[in-house]
Parts: structure tokens; sequence; C-alpha cells
């Protein structure tokens, strides 16, 4: 990496908003793009989050407009603030040298942005950028030779992620909110050891399930025999005393999970590919079938299905070899379970739930009073977070992911992408590697270094 004290004369329109001469005028720019994706993002994102959360009426009529526009307002500010700051960061050190146009322009930006949205969403928008930090500083760090990636390492970090998570899980207070819930819809209430669903209570629900198939009608009788059946075979089997499924065996216990769980995965994973495929239905019918066969849908249910079925599985396991329930089981139940990823390999995920797992222990320390607590601390977390980003997307966009080089595109309408990276490649980070084709068409009245002089370090 080339030194940081290191710099080159161009402007700001030189390097970066090469459409337009105009400071002025590319910052609008950039924010009518902004603001058009914006508003475009949080609106479909609130409104199916009210819709899945069954909000009220009084919530649509008073709480969801103003809460879009916010959240809108955050974003776009997020992409203005970082054209004017990359403009007057320029203007003020009057060159540019490795971290400015990236790191430097984008850290003050961000956090002015991040104190616009409101305060409940900030923590979740901290956990995302960090995540996408730290995958981006991995990949700086493999392409530059200091850190050699290891085979499965997102599975091993899953395993690990999962089996702290379930630990929590299963001791009282561990978890709260929505990483709780989650994991009970996820696993079952049956692994919570306050669980307070008594075997007589089980027994005699089922004896009222059986008497309802005795009374129905003749045409149902097959119906009814074919339940009872089944309400045999899992009742009458296999259960430990410590065991809380009372109302299946520990084979069909872990059986029913699996099937649950693979169902669950298969339709998310159908419904997430439901905007693509219509998109294509009249000039390609045929990729209508593509919505229900394909290969990632059953990847995401094996995934969901096995990690139920291998972590219940396990469980059980313990407590028929120890003969009693310990919340030490989902250390171990947990640790397996993480190996399901295997059937859907996941970077996002498992830096995701790193994260949020780190957080999860950071305000647990904050409320035993061994960690002191840091004000506005997921602000500047946010901050930093984007602007290695940021950074990234400026100098070596091969090491950012994908998926949020696309959505800085998406951003900008493209302008991101306009950037006269080929300058930049005097820093050593191969920032023009993803654009070899591209050469902006400056005007010579507006640029300081006159384009076909070779470029030098000052």
């Amino acid at each position: 990496m080339a030194a940081l004290s290191k710099s080159i004369p161009h402007s700001c329109y030189e390097i970066g908003h090469t459409w337009h001469p105009r400071c002025s005028w590319a910052v609008l720019h950039i924010t009518q793009g902004a603001l058009a994706e914006s508003l475009r993002i949080y609106s479909t994102l609130y409104l199916i989050a009210a819709i899945l959360r069954k909000r009220k009426l009084d919530y649509y009529l008073h709480k969801l407009v103003p809460e879009i526009l916010q959240s809108t307002s955050f974003l776009t500010a997020n992409g203005t603030l970082y054209v004017a700051c990359f403009c007057i960061l320029r203007r003020i050190l009057g060159k540019f040298y490795f971290w400015s146009p990236g790191f430097g322009a984008a850290l003050p930006a961000s956090y002015m942005a991040i104190l616009i949205e409101r305060k409940s969403r900030r923590g979740l928008l901290t956990i995302y950028m960090a995540n996408q930090a730290t995958e981006t500083l991995f990949r700086m760090a493999v392409a530059r030779g200091a850190i050699t990636p290891l085979r499965h390492g997102e599975v091993l970090l899953f395993c690990i992620t999962a089996a702290l998570f379930m630990f929590f899980f299963r001791c009282k207070d561990g978890l709260k909110g929505f990483t709780y819930s989650a994991l009970k819809f996820i696993v079952g209430k049956e692994e919570i050891p306050t669980h307070s669903f008594s075997p007589e209570a089980a027994f005699s629900k089922t004896e009222r399930k059986i008497k309802h198939c005795e009374k129905t009608s003749q045409p149902m009788s097959i119906l009814a025999l074919t339940k009872k059946l089944m309400d045999k075979v899992c009742k009458h089997g296999p259960r430990h005393r410590c065991c809380k499924h009372y109302e299946d065996n520990c084979i069909s216990y872990c059986i029913k999970g699996f099937i649950r769980m693979f169902s669950i995965g298969y339709l998310i994973q159908c419904c997430l590919r439901i905007p693509s495929t219509f998109r294509h239905l009249f000039t390609e019918p045929s990729r209508l079938l593509s919505l229900f066969y394909n290969k990632e849908n059953f990847q995401l249910g094996a995934f969901l299905g096995s990690f139920v079925s291998i972590y219940k599985g396990t469980s059980c396991f313990l407590r028929w070899v120890r003969n009693l329930d310990d919340e030490l089981h989902a250390l171990v139940a947990g640790c397996l379970a993480g190996i399901s990823m295997m059937f859907y390999k996941s970077t996002t995920i498992s830096m995701y739930l790193m994260s949020k797992l780190v957080e999860t222990i950071y305000f647990k320390g904050i409320e035993a009073g061994k960690v002191p607590y840091f004000p506005h601390a997921d602000s500047i977390i946010y901050a930093i977070s984007t602007s290695i980003c940021f950074q990234a997307a400026v100098m070596e966009v091969q090491n950012l992911r994908p998926s949020y080089w696309k959505f800085l595109l998406r951003l900008t309408k493209g302008r991101f992408a306009l950037m006269n990276r080929k300058v930049l490649d005097v820093f050593g980070t191969e920032a023009s590697k993803n654009f070899k084709d591209f050469t902006p068409k400056l005007d010579p009245r507006y640029t300081v270094v006159p384009p076909e002089l070779p470029l030098e370090l000052s």
C-alpha cells in the first residue's frame, strides 16, 4: 500500500464528479438519484414491515409516511454529503491523498447522515455496515497476502456463532427482543428451560384430538385413521424424561423439525425470486418453472431443516447420555448444527450473526458492569464502517462485496463508476482493475493536470 503522505494534484472534477465540472451541479445530480432510490427502497421496506407486524390503521395514517421520509432523508444525505465532503476536502488539502477521496470524505458525511435516522434504527444499520466493513477488510488483507483464507471458514465461523447464540438462548434472560423471538420460532419453545407445557396437558390434548377424529363423518375416516396412526407413532416411542416435546418421541420430534423448517426455507427462497421471475415472465415463460425447481430453494431449505434437526437430535441425545437437561448442551448442539451451512454457504450470514453476537456480548457486559458504555458508539461505528466501505469503493472495488457495490451504483444512478480510477492507480491498489475500458472525457478548461501527461506522485 502506498504511503499515506503521498498525493496527486488533480481536482475533484478530474477524480470524482467527472460527468460535470461544477461541484454544486454534481451534488444536485447525486441528490436527485439518491432521493429517488431511497424513497423506493424505504417505501417498500416499511410497507412490507407494517403488513407483517399487523400494524393498526393509526400507524398507516400518522406514522408510516414520517418514518419513510426520515429514513429516506438519512440515506439521501449520506450520498449527498459524501460528494460535498469530497469536494470540500480537496479544496482544504489542495490535493488528493490515498485516504482522502474515500475514507476521509465518507467519515464526516456518514456521521452527519446517521444522526438524521431514528435512534431505534441506528443499531441495526451499525451492525449491517460493521459486517460489510469487516468483510471488506478481510478481502483487503487476503488480496495483500496478509491473511490466507481458511477453507470452509464461513461454516466454521457459523458453528462458533451458533453455539454461543444457542447457549444464550437456553440460559435464563440470555437473549431478548427479536433475536430471542427468531430463535424460538426456528428451534421451537420445547428447547426453552422455562417451557411450562406439562405432560398431563399434552396427553389430554392428544386424547381430545383422537376423540375428535372418531366423531368425524365416514368420508373423513381415512384421514382420521391416518392422523390417529401418526399420533400413536409420534407419541409411543423413545422420549427421555427431561425432554419437553411431550407430544412426540425424540425421533419424530427431529423429523418434524426438519420438515417444518425445510418448507419455510424453500418458500422464503421462492418468494425472493418472484420479482425477478415475473419481470421476465412474458418474454421467457419457461423461467416460471425455475421459480419452483431452482437449486437455491432446496439449498436454503436443507440448511434450515438440517440445522433444526441436528440441534434437536443432539440435544435429545445428550439428555439421554447425561440423564439431565443442561444449558451446556446447547453449546455442543449449536456447534454441530452449524455444519448445516455446508448446504447454503454464506459469508454474509456468518458475518452478520457474528456482528450481532458481539453486540449481544457487549450489552451483557454493560449490564454486568464489566464493560463501559460509550455514548453515540453506534453512530461512530457506523461512520467508520461506512468510510471503510467507501474507501474500498473508490480505491479497490474488487475487494468490496458485489451486492454493496451494486447498491452504490443504484443509489448514484451509476455515477460511482464514472470516477477517474486510472489516475488513482498510482497509489498501488489497482483502482481501475474493473474499469480498464473507461476513461472519462474531461473538459481541459477545468483540469489541473492535462490528461495526456504521465501521472506522478508528489
